[in-house]
């Protein structure tokens, strides 16, 4: 009768339980690093909608001060504040949506001592845009045979979107209190205005 070598058996179940532990925190990463990724495009696609909002609620205040304001201001020369003041917010405000959805761009290089040094992130594509295929698969094979590279590339990734988000929603609510602040002023500015101006009743 054969004797069981317990020892052995419990090495075996200790390392098969030790690489099914591996996998499940392996797919636990990929989950994390996956839900985050989505996370952050979609925290900077409602940026940009709200940007572009402002985009078009002040291109159209704009459009109407040019269009319909402007004509009266010859005949309602106490008009012309309040239409310099609504003109200054809008145009403000416009700036600063504009610069909350104004792409930056970057030189799109690497260089092999990037590479070996691990210092490029290779997942962001402002890094490689400008490489041809060649160089790129063969540091795209060097990310993915370093487990460490690849997964600091990642962390890398979502700190520096992290970044950027960061500073859009500061412009972003930037923009917004001043666009709120800048109508309050404006509307106080033409009520004043409208009141106290002789003349009023030719305008109307």
């Amino acid at each position: 009768m054969k004797k069981v070598d317990k020892t052995k058996n419990g090495s075996i179940q200790d390392e098969f339980s030790k690489k099914q532990m591996d996998i499940k925190i392996g797919r636990g990463v990929e989950t994390m690093f996956r839900n985050t990724i989505r996370t952050h495009v979609e925290f900077s696609s409602m940026a940009d909608s709200k940007a572009n909002i402002m985009i078009s609620v002040n291109t159209l205040i704009l459009t109407a001060i040019v269009a319909f304001l402007a004509k009266s201001l010859d005949t309602n020369p106490y008009l012309i504040i309040p239409s310099a003041i609504l003109t200054i917010v809008s145009l403000s405000t416009l700036i600063i949506a504009i610069t909350v959805t104004r792409p930056k761009i970057t030189s799109g290089v690497f260089t092999a001592e990037d590479i070996n040094a691990r210092e490029t992130n290779l997942l962001f594509f402002g890094n490689f845009y400008n490489m041809d295929l060649k160089t790129f698969d063969w540091g795209m094979h060097q990310m993915i045979e370093d487990s460490e590279y690849l997964y600091g590339s990642m962390i890398k990734d979502f700190y520096y979107l992290g970044q950027v988000l960061g500073d859009k929603y500061k412009k972003l609510r930037l923009c917004y209190n001043f666009f709120m602040y800048g109508i309050i002023v404006s509307v106080i500015a033409f009520t004043i205005a409208i009141i106290f101006a002789p003349g009023v009743e030719g305008f109307i």
